[in-house]
C-alpha cells in the first residue's frame, strides 16, 4: 500500500495511491462517504494506527468507482508534498554505513565500531520537486546523498533486533543534502546537515508489506541526468535492525519518526575534483518500489 501527502487548494490532505490507474484517493473525504466511523487526516495520524491503516486504505480503495469526485483525484493533477512534511521531530541519519562511501570520504579508515547518528532539523524537509536553496553566504561546498528512509509505526524504545521489523511502519526516500564545509568545521555535522531545505523527502510512504524483510533495494543516484550512485540497501554495514536498536537505546521512538539509513558511494566530494551541487541542477533519486525523488538545486 503506498501513501501520499498532497496539495488540494492549499491544504495538505493525506491519499492512498490507485498506481495502477494513477489516481489518488483522499482518505478522509472517502471515508466520511462510505461511512467510515474515522479517518486519519494526516500522514502522523496514519502511522500512528500502525498496520491498521492497511486495511482502511483496502477498503477505501475497493470503493473508489463509488467516490464523489471530490474525492479522487489524478496523480497528474496534484501537487505531491514530503509525505511527512513536519515530523514531530529531528530526522535521524546515520553517516558512513556503506563501505564504499566510507572509503571516498575518509580516505581509507576503517569503519565506525558503532553507527553514526546525526539528525536533520524538521524545518529541513521539502518534498518533491521544492527547490533545494543554496546558502553562498554559508557554504559552497554543497553535496547529495540518496538513501533510504524508514519511518516508525509502533512507539517503542530499547527495541531489540529481532524485533525491529514490528516497530517500522514503511519507507520513503531521502536526500541527506550537506554542506560538506560546514560538516566539517566541527566534529559535529548537525549544521551542515540541517540547513532549510537540506532534506528532501518523497514522494511516497510505502508501507513495509510492499517491500519484504530485510530490506533489499536498490538505490540510484543522477545528477543533470549523469548517474553518480548506484548501490543496495543490500550493502548497509549496519542493517535496518541494528539502526533501530541503535537509536531506540534509551530513546522511544515514536509513529511518524524517519530513520535516514545512509548513502552508498557516488556523493560529489568522492570524485577528484569534487562535484558539487550549482545553481540550476536537477537531482533524481530513485529506489526500486518505492518511486523517484527529483527536486532542483537554486540559489538564493
Amino acid at each position: 500500500m503506498t501513501f501520499v501527502t498532497f496539495d488540494s487548494g492549499g491544504e495538505a490532505r493525506l491519499g492512498v495511491l490507485d498506481g495502477e490507474r494513477r489516481r489518488v484517493v483522499d482518505v478522509a473525504r472517502a471515508a466520511t462517504a462510505v461511512g467510515e466511523a474515522s479517518a486519519p487526516a494526516t500522514m502522523l495520524a496514519l502511522t500512528d494506527l500502525g498496520d491498521a491503516a492497511v486495511a482502511l486504505a483496502e477498503r477505501l480503495l475497493a470503493a473508489l468507482d463509488r467516490l464523489p469526485a471530490d474525492a479522487v483525484h489524478a496523480l497528474d493533477d496534484v501537487r505531491v508534498l514530503a509525505p511527512i512534511p513536519r515530523p514531530r521531530k529531528n530526522v535521524f541519519a546515520v553517516g558512513l554505513n556503506y563501505v564504499k562511501h566510507n572509503a571516498e570520504f575518509t580516505r581509507g579508515a576503517d569503519m565506525p565500531p558503532a553507527p553514526i547518528v546525526f539528525t536533520k532539523a524538521p524545518t529541513s524537509v521539502v518534498g518533491p520537486d521544492d527547490p533545494v536553496v543554496l546558502r553562498p553566504d554559508l557554504s559552497t561546498k554543497v553535496d547529495y546523498e540518496g538513501e533510504l528512509g524508514v519511518v516508525i509505526g509502533k512507539a517503542g524504545a530499547d527495541i531489540p533486533p529481532e524485533r525491529a521489523e514490528e516497530h517500522v511502519f514503511g519507507y520513503t526516500i531521502i536526500n541527506d543534502v550537506t554542506a560538506r564545509d560546514l560538516q566539517k568545521r566541527t566534529s559535529q555535522w548537525f549544521l551542515g546537515k540541517a540547513l532549510d531545505t537540506f532534506c528532501p523527502m518523497g514522494p511516497y510512504l510505502v508501507h513495509k508489506s510492499e517491500v519484504g524483510w530485510p530490506v533489499r533495494l536498490q538505490v540510484r543516484t543522477t545528477i543533470n541526468g549523469e548517474v553518480r550512485q548506484d548501490g543496495s540497501t543490500a550493502d548497509l554495514y549496519f542493517d535496518v535492525p541494528t539502526l533501530i536498536a541503535t537509536v531506540s537505546a534509551g530513546i522511544t521512538l515514536e509513529p511518524g519518526d524517519v530513520i535516514a539509513t545512509g548513502t552508498p558511494e557516488g556523493v560529489g566530494i568522492g570524485f577528484d575534483p569534487p562535484k558539487f551541487l550549482a545553481d540550476g541542477d536537477e537531482m533524481v533519486i530513485e529506489i526500486e518500489k518505492l518511486g523517484t525523488l527529483r527536486n532542483r538545486v537554486r540559489s538564493r
